[in-house]
């Protein structure tokens, strides 16, 4: 139970204090849960993104009930999950009763111009964390400039894109593995 509640107090304040949706929150989930609070490594936290990207949901949800799973689970997910999704729903909740209201209001659009900002800066920081703990090799590369041609300017749904890479990654691991195992004999 107390693992329970340290889950959701750490993703309740992951959620409260992260704009932009589940990318910027990478880095927060890996400070807390790396850093801070030593529940998984660097690595960990790279396949936790992996698998929550390629599962249907929001990236942070996903990510938070998979930590909480590894932590505490079932219950812990749970938690987690709450404490991660409750900020939010509270916060539009609000947001909606009163944008209308004040949208059109100078600050408010400067306001919501440097959320902006800083939620660009925060995906960053975290598509250079998964960069670096990524194995790099001539494959890898090759994937990530099929994956960006095919998104940004071919427009394919990023869904397809994810199964595509998934299977070619899955073929490619086969092969590679046969061909380790033939030099060996």
């Amino acid at each position: 139970m107390k693992k329970s509640i340290e889950l959701f107090l750490t993703f309740m304040k992951i959620g409260a204090f992260t704009f932009g949706g589940g990318y910027a929150m990478i880095p927060l989930i890996q400070k807390e849960v790396c850093e801070n609070k030593k529940w998984l490594s660097e690595k960990d936290i790279s396949d936790i993104v992996a698998i929550s990207e390629s599962t249907p949901g929001p990236i942070a949800i996903n990510a938070a009930t998979f930590i909480g799973y590894r932590r505490a689970g079932l219950f812990g997910a749970c938690m987690a999950t709450l404490g991660v999704v409750l900020p939010s729903f509270l916060i539009i909740s609000l947001i909606s009763l009163m944008l209308t209201e004040f949208q059109n209001y100078k600050p408010v659009r400067y306001a919501f111009m440097g959320i902006r900002a800083a939620v660009l800066a925060l995906i960053l920081k975290a598509l250079w964390m998964m960069f670096r703990s990524s194995k790099k090799n001539v494959i890898s590369y090759c994937i990530m400039g099929v994956s960006l041609v095919l998104t940004a300017f071919l427009k394919i749904d990023a869904v397809f894109v994810i199964i595509g890479c998934g299977l070619f990654g899955l073929l490619w691991s086969l092969t590679a593995g046969k061909e380790q195992s033939n030099d060996t004999d």
